[in-house]
């Protein structure tokens, strides 16, 4: 099953940690739980035309939602992509 670049790249993280970053070509996005690094990888070649040199992925487990002292549900797991380019630049728009 072919998956679209929008299920696989959600949305860029901007912060001022990963902003820092992208001096050093280094871009950080939260994708799908389910996409493997070649389809990161692959995604964002197309969608930027830049090349890639490395993806590394981490994985920041769902919290348990608590009220009044009760467990009454969980939030879901987010998986974070840091993307290392070879050449080229991403221009990421940020919110005032």
């Amino acid at each position: 099953m072919k998956k679209f670049i929008s299920d696989i790249i959600i949305k860029p993280l901007m912060t001022e940690k990963t902003a820092s970053l992208g001096e050093s070509q280094c871009y950080v996005f939260e994708v799908s739980p389910t996409a493997t690094k070649n389809e990161i990888r692959d995604s964002i070649q197309k969608f930027f035309d830049v090349k890639v040199k490395d993806v590394r992925t981490s994985i920041k487990p769902g919290k348990k939602v608590t009220k009044a002292g009760r467990t009454i549900g969980k939030r879901s797991k987010q998986k974070k992509a840091f993307i290392t380019l070879k050449e080229g630049s991403i221009e990421l728009i940020q919110g005032v």
